[in-house]
């Protein structure tokens, strides 16, 4: 079968079209990488840093070609590309310098000479599956700190992201990174199976349902595996809030590259008095979003995805403030959406659909607002509107989400900083930063006593 890649914007346009690998394929790449990882590892934290460094280079070097490379494939807007593109280069030159950082600690003996000490050590060969929506950043934030320890990669792309990550393996290549150290291998379900069938170590980034399938067959081999799945994320305003800036900042966290973000707001809680001239504010804001924010969806099933979900909802007594149309053009265009008394039970109550669709509730007080915030299975990112660092703090301290952002929109990423979901969002350790350096390795004790020679 072949895998093939069209742009959301103009689905006549072919980005790339490559065959299948099958399951033979991904486990003859995972031999050669394990094959590679020990010469890998013994090359030292100077090679290994050298290298990644050499790959954020060649990233910068080509930062136009693969921001117009995203926007083609995936359809997202210029401005957000560019800045991914970025965030891509600064990833691979922060774990740059991970190769020179400790890697154990030394400790004092109970009783007696000795050496005791501890190191992290890789795993061996890390299989990695990403989603389409950050075609280069998410790739790159599983593949640099796998390979900053020592450990080789595979990694299967999503099929609408397959033109970005051949090109990322290809400057990776380019760049001095040795033969079979990092490999992208396009594929489906098939190769998705067949690599966490294979590898040491797992970390998926996708839908929930396909991450728990993930989670059980990593589970039952024995190996370390972590999954970033859906999230179905809350903004919070308090009376108190600077309600224009709210509204600006929740707007582009529902409609910023047409909601394809797993951090997007879909859920809005008014809190009292905030109630309508947020509502009013968020409105005029979602009108005011156009095609340089926002975009298209990524295919023609997630734009009749979205508007079913829409027409269902009003058709069970919902109220469509605004949007929620396909317009008539070329493209998969989603007008941004804003609904009210949508019924708890429908699916846009319960569910991420990734696309420009956020609910409005009213919270009578903070309290309320909060419960109807983690209400839900799911919760990656909620935002805090507030000029109350006493209501900030006591948010902070009670919502249910892996990230809280207090006066910004629920959608952005400290590259730095660990990432992950609460409830179903996510499952084993965080991606990014420290966090990722220790899930890609494991602790070994080493004890080291006197031989009693003399």
């Amino acid at each position: 079968m072949t895998i093939t890649s069209y742009n959301p914007a103009d689905p006549a346009d072919l980005v790339v079209a490559v065959e299948e690998p099958g399951a033979e394929a991904v486990r003859a790449a995972v031999g050669r990488a394990r094959a590679a990882q020990p010469g890998w590892l013994a090359a030292g934290a100077g090679a290994r840093s050298a290298a990644l460094g050499r790959i954020a280079e060649a990233v910068e070097a080509h930062a136009e070609e693969l921001a117009g490379l995203i926007v083609r494939e995936v359809g997202k807007p210029l401005a957000e590309a560019r800045g991914e593109v970025a965030r891509t280069a600064a990833i691979w030159r922060y774990y740059a310098q991970a190769p020179f950082a400790p890697s154990g600690a030394v400790h004092e003996t109970a009783a007696g000479p000795g050496l005791l000490l501890t190191r992290r050590r890789p795993y061996g060969v890390a299989g990695l599956i990403a989603p389409w929506n950050f075609p280069l950043a998410i790739p790159t934030w599983k593949a640099a700190p796998a390979l900053a320890v020592g450990n080789t990669a595979v990694l299967k792309p999503a099929p609408e992201a397959t033109a970005c990550a051949l090109r990322l393996a290809e400057l990776a290549a380019g760049a001095g990174l040795p033969e079979d150290v990092f490999t992208v291998l396009p594929g489906g379900a098939e190769e998705g199976v067949a690599l966490v069938d294979a590898v040491d170590v797992v970390s998926f980034t996708g839908s929930t349902g396909v991450g728990r399938a993930v989670v059980r067959a990593a589970t039952e081999r024995g190996v370390p595996v972590q999954a970033e799945l859906g999230g179905l994320n809350a903004a919070l305003v308090l009376p108190d809030a600077d309600l224009a800036q709210a509204a600006a900042h929740i707007a582009s966290a529902i409609a910023g590259y047409a909601g394809q973000k797993c951090t997007a707001t879909s859920r809005v809680i008014a809190v009292g008095a905030a109630y309508e001239p947020l509502r009013d504010a968020l409105v005029k804001a979602l009108e005011l979003v156009d095609d340089a924010a926002c975009g298209p969806v990524i295919n023609a099933a997630a734009r009749d995805r979205l508007t079913d979900a829409v027409a269902t909802a009003t058709a069970a007594g919902a109220t469509l403030l605004t949007g929620g149309r396909a317009p008539e053009r070329d493209g998969w265009y989603v007008e941004p959406a804003l609904l009210t008394d949508v019924p708890a039970e429908h699916p846009l109550a319960r569910e991420e659909f990734f696309g420009p669709i956020a609910l409005l509730h009213a919270a009578a007080d903070l309290d309320e607002a909060i419960a109807l915030a983690n209400d839900t299975p799911h919760s990656l990112s909620t935002s805090v509107h507030t000029r109350s660092l006493d209501v900030a703090l006591a948010a902070a301290d009670r919502l249910d989400a892996g990230m809280i952002r207090v006066n910004a929109p629920s959608s952005g990423v400290d590259f730095h900083l660990p990432f992950g979901g609460a409830k179903g969002a996510a499952h084993g350790e965080r991606e990014q930063g420290q966090a990722a350096l220790d899930f890609y390795t494991v602790s070994r004790t080493v004890s080291v006593l006197p031989g009693g020679g003399a």
